[in-house]
């Protein structure tokens, strides 16, 4: 079986790109990785964030629509994302979220400390308290120290109209395995010990959900290689569920489906990475455009709306 080694990205809908800029960059003190475009839509920013060398586990990416209407919950959408960050800095981030203002509540999951809160356009985020490891070396300035940090994704809940039928997509498309309940939240595992290898399955009696400020579009797990991402369409059509033809991305490259309810799920492979266009000590500092779209620039600059 060609297995994921995880999560690779999470990509969101948000509103006032300004307003997800600050929350992502000063109070959670996540980098900038690339500033681009909705290659669909290119007069619709897309940005990313990560840890300091742009590893993929740690990326969220944001298409900013600034008249967007709130999501409606639902069915068939990936409820919250949950960050990781080292045990010791449990008290660090709640007074740090405190100090910005940000409401949150605080509990346990499976065993472990869990802050629960919402960004500024209503996303459904977490903090989970794992090890006592600190975030990767830093190659910028963050707001927050490197023994403090967020070190990327700990994984994302799915609320599903059928867990079961969920659950052996995850198993024999992707080789996540099962690894308790709780609370009616049944775990999964990619079965690494790096991040985002964690998908919590929840059942949803709820009308499908309607994309909006605060919804996730889609979530993506890391293909090793092309050949591996190859194997897990197969793996996936082969369950009868239809896949896209692979697309560049400039930084990875794509294969889409949807899962059984009806949740966008891209394979992404980890090359080239994000320092294709541009050195690693200077991602995410000025706007970049894939070739196809460079012709365009000037065009392109005038429609985005300002990030500060």
């Amino acid at each position: 079986m060609n297995k994921g080694a995880g999560l690779h990205h999470v990509t969101a809908v948000s509103g006032m790109p300004k307003e997800n800029v600050a929350f992502y960059t000063q109070v959670l003190g996540l980098r900038m990785v690339k500033q681009t475009v909705n290659y669909d839509d290119p007069g619709t920013w897309h940005l990313y964030y990560g840890d300091g060398p742009a590893n993929p586990g740690s990326i969220l990416t944001f298409f900013p629509w600034t008249h967007v209407g709130p999501r409606r919950a639902g069915s068939g959408e990936t409820g919250e994302t949950w960050f990781q960050a080292p045990l010791a800095s449990h008290a660090f981030w709640v007074e740090r979220l405190t100090q910005a203002g940000v409401a949150f509540t605080q509990g346990e999951r499976f065993g472990v400390p869990v802050m629960v809160f919402r960004d500024p356009h209503q996303m459904d985020l977490s903090i989970a308290f794992m090890g006592d490891e600190a975030a990767s070396t830093p190659v910028w300035t963050s707001p927050v120290a490197q023994d403090m940090a967020i070190s990327g994704f700990a994984g994302v809940t799915l609320h599903v109209a059928r867990p079961d039928k969920t659950a052996r997509w995850l198993t024999e498309a992707f080789g996540w395995h099962f690894v308790q309940e709780q609370d009616g939240r049944s775990r999964f595992s990619a079965g690494g010990n790096g991040l985002g290898q964690w998908i919590d399955l929840v059942a949803s009696p709820l009308p499908m959900a309607q994309l909006g400020a605060g919804s996730v579009h889609h979530i993506a797990f890391r293909a090793g290689s092309d050949d591996a991402q190859a194997g897990m369409a197969e793996q996936l059509r082969a369950l009868g569920i239809q896949t896209t033809e692979q697309k560049d991305r400039n930084y990875f490259r794509s294969v889409y489906c949807r899962e059984p309810s009806g949740i966008i799920v891209e394979i992404a492979t980890d090359q080239p990475g994000f320092d294709v266009d541009e050195p690693l000590a200077e991602i995410g500092k000025s706007l970049k455009l894939p070739p196809w779209l460079e012709p365009h620039r000037a065009d392109i600059v005038a429609a985005l709306p300002p990030l500060v």
